[in-house]
């Protein structure tokens, strides 16, 4: 099977960049991955610049007017954020918001969602920012509203947090049963769980094959304890490769990058990601999310897309 490929965007420019040529950098690297056979483009649910991408004051635009922009001018791919924060909006409100993304891409839409943990925006925004436990409980109550609202014409919910009473969703989702849900996150006590419970797609970062191999296990231990077939969730990943050209270049790229993020990632040509793809495909795995700071031009993202190509071919 052909795996699913993503274009994360997490970074709209730097500081100075002026606010009416933002998008139109963003649209031309989702044209291009729709071009290149990505199946996939998304977007952070962020106010303020996250570190490791850029400075915190380097522009950043609000999620979901971005993706609804992008499904008025793309036809295949499919949009989602990866992913929205629980604690920044009400569930309902939520599933309203993304049931409008799906009407406005003729079913493109994906809802993804996870706990939140940018402490620094939820001050700023003043957003209140519970313990990990809270955040995991309230994750677990909006997915049900959420699914709720795109499965049932009335439904009605009273949960510690939310609560929803024969609530109206229409237009009702173009896709049946509604957009699929994307959970964020790979921890072992309470996340998998919640991916097992709820999600038809999980993501995960590189750890390493033993790392993400336990991971892999545990949402199968977790699926079968509720009855849930594991392989109806599509395990998708942060792609563990940057693609270049050139491996010399590719060499430089890797000696640049932190001890830590050198351990989990490879720098290779398109046949050399191609094969890494596979072994991680062979471990489970059908999708990779490629970002814009790894791929910020529209010939770095076509160069990705021969790793498709190669894949195809075989």
């Amino acid at each position: 099977m052909r795996p699913l490929f993503g274009l994360h965007l997490p970074n709209y420019g730097s500081p100075g960049t002026p606010p009416e040529t933002i998008f139109d950098r963003t649209l031309e690297l989702a044209l291009a991955a729709e071009e290149a056979g990505f199946g996939l483009v998304t977007v952070m649910d962020h106010f303020y610049q996250i570190g490791g991408v850029g400075p915190e004051d380097a522009p950043m635009l609000e999620a979901y007017a971005t993706l609804a922009a992008l499904a008025a001018r793309t036809s295949r791919i499919r949009l989602a954020t990866l992913v929205t924060g629980v604690t920044y909006r009400n569930p309902a409100l939520l599933a309203k918001t993304v049931t409008t993304l799906d009407a406005i891409s003729r079913g493109r839409a994906i809802l993804g969602l996870g706990a939140a943990w940018n402490q620094d925006e939820h001050r700023g925004y003043g957003f209140e920012f519970p313990p990990i436990g809270e955040r995991m409980d309230r994750l677990d109550e909006a997915l049900t509203i959420c699914r709720l609202l795109f499965t049932e014409e009335r439904p009605s919910f009273e949960g510690r947090f939310y609560r929803i009473d024969a609530a109206l969703n229409f237009p009702r989702p173009v896709q049946p049963g509604g957009p699929k849900v994307l959970i964020g996150g790979g921890g072992e006590q309470r996340t998998l769980r919640l991916v097992a419970r709820h999600a038809d797609i999980s993501h995960w970062f590189p750890l390493g094959v033993e790392a993400l191999t336990r991971k892999r296990d545990l949402l199968a231990r977790y699926c079968e304890e509720i009855g849930r077939d594991p392989e109806t969730i599509l395990r998708t990943m942060s792609a563990p490769v940057i693609v270049v050209a050139d491996e010399r270049a590719g060499a430089a790229i890797l000696e640049r990058m932190p001890p830590e993020r050198r351990a989990v990632m490879s720098v290779a040509t398109p046949e050399g990601a191609a094969d890494l793809i596979r072994g991680y495909m062979a471990l489970g795995f059908g999708g990779f999310t490629f970002a814009n700071t790894q791929l910020p031009t529209v010939e770095s993202v076509h160069q990705a897309g021969e790793v498709l190509k190669l894949l195809d071919a075989r």
